[in-house]
Parts: C-alpha cells; sequence; structure tokens
C-alpha cells in the first residue's frame, strides 16, 4: 500500500462530525448492503439520507445494484445507518477507500455492524435463493497481502494485530437462526465459510475446484475487508450472503453466471432478508443491552 493511499484519524473524524451535523440519528448498528440488496435501507424509519457524492471523503459506488446513499433511520424504534451500496477493490479503491465507512461508523457510536453480500455456492447442498448465515471467512486477497489494515496501525481504532478467529458473533449467530426458526424459513437458511476474491471476474473451474476443496462454502468479491475493519474496531459483525448462483465446478457444465440473474435473485429473496434483519436488530435491544 502506497503512502499516498493512507486516511489519517482526522479523515475518519471530518466526515463523521458533517455526518453528526446533519443529522439528529445517533446509531448503534450499521448495516452494509449487498448487489441488489439496498431495500433493507427502505425499511428504515424517520430517515435522513445522504447521496455518497455529498459526503466528504466518501469513495462513489459504480455497480449495479449499488445506489449510493447512505441513509439513517429508526428500524423498529433501534437508530441504525444503512450503507444502501459498497464499494469494491476491483472499482479501483483503495482498501484504505473501500472500508472507509466503517471507521466512520465507529466515530458515530455504532457498536454492531451488519454485512450483506450477493455470494455464489461451492457447498454441494446449496441452492439458489438461500441464505447463509456467515460463520467464518478466508480473505483471499489478505493472505496475499493486500490487507486494510497495512501501514501504521491507528492506535485509536485497535492493535497492531487483531485476532481474526471468532470475528462473526456466536451470540448473534445463534439468535439469527433462533428468529429463523420462529419466521419458519430454516429449510433454505445455511451456515458456512464465505471466501473473498479480487474481482470483478467471475472463478474458473480449476479456482472453484481449488476454493472448493478448501471447505468454502461460499465466495464473493467483498465483506472481508469490512469485517477486518470492524473486528479491529472492536465492533460486534453478523454477516449474511444471500446465493444468487451456483459457481461452476465442471468443465462439462455449459451454465455462465451473470450479475444480471445475481440481481435477480436478490429481489426474490429481498422481503425474507429484510424481515430476518429488522428482527435481528429488534431482538438485540431485548437479549444483548449492549447492541
Amino acid at each position: 500500500m502506497h503512502s499516498k493511499d493512507q486516511i489519517c484519524h482526522d479523515d475518519y473524524q471530518k466526515t463523521a462530525s458533517w455526518l453528526l451535523s446533519q443529522t439528529q440519528h445517533r446509531p448503534r448498528v450499521a448495516i452494509v448492503c449487498g448487489s441488489g440488496l439496498g431495500m433493507l435501507a427502505d425499511a428504515l424509519k424517520c430517515q435522513d439520507s445522504f447521496l455518497y457524492s455529498d459526503i466528504p471523503g466518501f469513495p462513489q459506488s459504480t455497480v449495479q445494484g449499488h445506489a449510493g446513499r447512505l441513509v439513517f433511520g429508526e428500524l423498529k424504534g433501534k437508530t441504525c445507518v444503512c450503507m444502501q451500496g459498497r464499494f469494491h477493490m476491483y472499482e479501483g479503491h483503495s482498501l484504505c477507500k473501500t472500508t472507509f465507512p466503517v471507521r466512520v461508523f465507529k466515530l458515530l457510536g455504532v457498536e454492531t455492524l451488519i454485512v450483506t453480500n450477493a455470494a455464489g455456492s461451492l457447498a454441494d447442498s446449496y441452492q439458489v435463493g438461500d441464505i447463509m448465515i456467515i460463520k467464518d471467512h478466508i480473505n483471499f486477497p489478505g493472505l496475499a497481502g493486500l490487507n486494510p489494515l497495512n501501514g501504521p496501525n491507528d492506535d485509536k481504532f485497535g492493535p497492531r494485530f487483531p485476532p481474526m478467529s471468532g470475528v462473526y458473533d456466536k451470540d448473534l449467530r445463534k439468535m439469527a437462526f433462533d428468529l429463523c426458526k420462529r419466521m419458519g424459513v430454516t429449510q433454505f437458511v445455511q451456515e458456512g465459510v464465505y471466501c473473498m476474491v479480487g474481482g470483478p471476474n467471475f472463478e474458473s473451474v480449476a479456482e472453484a475446484r481449488l476454493l472448493h476443496r478448501l471447505g468454502v462454502d461460499a465466495v464473493g468479491m467483498s465483506t472481508a475487508p469490512e469485517v477486518v475493519v470492524a473486528s479491529h474496531c472492536g465492533m460486534r459483525v453478523f454477516g449474511l450472503s444471500l446465493i444468487t448462483n451456483k459457481v461452476v465446478k465442471s468443465y462439462d457444465d455449459t451454465e455462465l453466471v451473470n450479475h444480471e440473474a445475481v440481481l435477480e435473485v436478490s429481489k426474490l429473496r429481498s422481503q425474507t432478508l429484510q424481515s430476518l434483519v429488522t428482527e435481528l436488530v429488534s431482538w438485540m435491544d431485548i437479549n444483548n443491552n449492549t447492541a
């Protein structure tokens, strides 16, 4: 990472201070919406919304299915902030920029980060339309040295060498499973390992087979950097992947995945995802006073 990519604490603080001056909302929960999942933000009541282009220091989202708005509001009486569209390495953003909002959220007072994404399935038992609760991740760019924590450590946010074991909060995962039972949707809810690759191309057959052998259940092009930074900041993390396609693992398979199909599946499960996240946020307050 080059020095020009570094962002200092004052930069995050300037953005946080601007947002706090523009809204009365003081969120405790932040939600990051993946491809086609921006409807989660639409569920917020008493909204204050800001285009990314109007927020000092914020990157711009360029991907179809990512609206590019930051929305503050209430979800079942709980104050939240929602990213309606995220940032990706493949758009040309540095990882400092990709994860910029997470540290801003920390300075806003956010304690819990909920991340959602669209992902392709590698697990043989998964079906298109399944929802996977993320229990762990493999951060391939991070293993290759592309880590948002590269460079001088900012001790105001967290330690130099943060652990990543148990980063996806066990209590929130259990709560989500209990809610799925109450909602009667357990037939298409899974729990598994998410892998981030750089993109923007979808995986080759050989790459898919490699990931499958490594124990990866679903693969996508986001999420891990945001989770690394959130964990570094001391936030609790909960993650959901919507399975929008099956990753091709056979040379005899002629089916090709495309982004438009991903967005179509996102629409199919949007209501269920919205209900699950809404109930999870509501229950955090009841069962976890620290949320």
